[in-house]
C-alpha cells in the first residue's frame, strides 16, 4: 500500500483519556483501538505528513494493521486520488446571458463572476442572435405558457440553457441543457404533468387561471441558495468537471430540483427527455381509416 491520508471529510479526534475516535464524512463517530501502535506516527501518516515516512509499507506491524483497516473501510485516499484544484473558466465560455427577475439574476451574477464567468443581463429579443456560451433565465413566479419555447432551441445551437422559476413556496431548478437531446423546459412540463394526478389543475395553473393573495417573499438566503446551485451546474459544464456525488445523486442533466424558499430544503426528482411523438400511420392505398 502506498502512502495514504484521510479521505476528504474524514477526521480523527483526540478524545480525553488518551483515546482516538474517527468521525466519518457523514458525521458518525467510531472508536479507534490503537493497541501498541505509535499514535503520533499514526496521526502523522493519516494527515499526509510525518518525518521521513514515504510509504505505509514501512510501518510497524501494529501500525500497518491499523492503516490497512482504515483503507479497507474506505477512510483513506492516496495522494494520487486527491482532487486537483478547480479548473479555470475557459475564455470561450465566459459570456453568460442572464434574463428574468433581478431578485434571482443579481445573486447569480455575483456567483458566476466569482467563478470566473462574465455574466451580463439581456432581453428575450437577443435569444435568436446571442453569441453567449450560456443563457440562464430566472423567474420569481410561474412560467407563462410559451415563454421559454424559443430558448429550448438554444442547445441545438451549442448554447447551454439553464432556468428556474417559482411556484408558491417552491423554486424549481430545471436540469441544464447543453446539447441536442438534453431535457428542455417543455419536456420538464410534460414529465411533471405525467407524474401528477392533478394534471388538469397543474395545466390550468400554468395557463394563468389562478387568483393570488398576499405575495410570497423571496428572501435573500433563498435567492442566494438558488444562485449557488445554478452557478455550480454552469461551472461544472463550462470547465468540464464533475464534482464527486454522493451515492444515489442524479446527474445534473437528468435532475429536476425543488427548493423550498422557507426552509431552503432541496429535493431532487429524476427527469428524462420526452421521445418525439410517432408519426400517424398511413393507411394502404385504397383503404379508409
Amino acid at each position: 500500500m502506498t502512502r495514504s491520508q484521510l479521505a476528504p471529510g474524514v477526521e480523527v479526534v483526540a478524545v480525553p483519556g488518551d483515546r482516538l475516535a474517527l468521525r466519518t464524512a457523514d458525521g458518525a463517530f467510531l472508536r479507534v483501538e490503537t493497541g501498541e501502535a505509535d499514535v503520533a506516527d499514526l496521526l502523522a501518516r493519516l494527515a499526509g505528513t510525518g518525518p521521513g515516512a514515504t510509504a505505509d509499507a514501512d510501518a510497524e506491524p501494529e501500525l500497518a494493521r491499523l492503516l490497512e483497516a482504515f483503507e479497507a473501510a474506505g477512510y483513506l485516499t492516496s495522494r494520487a486520488d486527491v482532487p486537483p484544484p478547480p479548473r479555470a473558466w475557459p475564455a470561450h465560455r465566459r459570456e453568460v446571458l442572464l434574463l428574468g427577475d433581478a431578485a434571482l439574476t443579481e445573486p447569480l451574477a455575483a456567483c458566476l463572476t466569482t467563478a470566473g464567468a462574465a455574466p451580463r443581463t439581456g432581453t428575450r429579443a437577443e435569444l435568436g442572435t446571442t453569441r453567449a456560451a450560456a443563457v440562464v433565465w430566472c423567474l420569481n413566479g410561474p412560467v407563462p405558457e410559451g415563454l421559454w419555447d424559443d430558448a429550448d432551441e438554444l442547445p441545438a445551437r451549442g448554447i447551454a440553457w439553464l432556468r428556474c422559476h417559482r411556484e408558491g413556496h417552491q423554486l424549481w431548478l430545471e436540469p441544464p441543457a447543453a446539447a441536442p437531446g438534453d431535457v428542455t423546459s417543455a419536456q420538464v412540463r410534460a414529465r411533471r404533468l405525467a407524474a401528477t394526478p392533478a394534471y388538469r389543475e397543474l395545466a390550468a395553473y400554468w395557463s394563468g387561471h389562478r387568483t393570488t393573495g398576499a405575495p410570497v417573499t423571496l428572501t435573500a438566503p433563498a435567492a442566494a441558495c438558488a444562485a449557488a446551485l445554478l452557478a455550480a451546474d454552469l461551472t461544472a459544464w463550462a470547465t468540464g468537471t464533475t464534482a464527486p456525488q454522493p451515492t444515489g445523486t442524479l446527474p445534473a442533466a437528468r435532475r429536476l430540483r425543488s427548493l423550498d424558499v422557507r426552509t431552503l430544503t432541496v429535493s431532487e426528482h429524476p427527469v428524462l427527455p420526452v421521445p418525439p411523438v410517432a408519426a400517424p400511420l398511413t393507411a394502404p392505398s385504397g383503404e379508409r381509416t
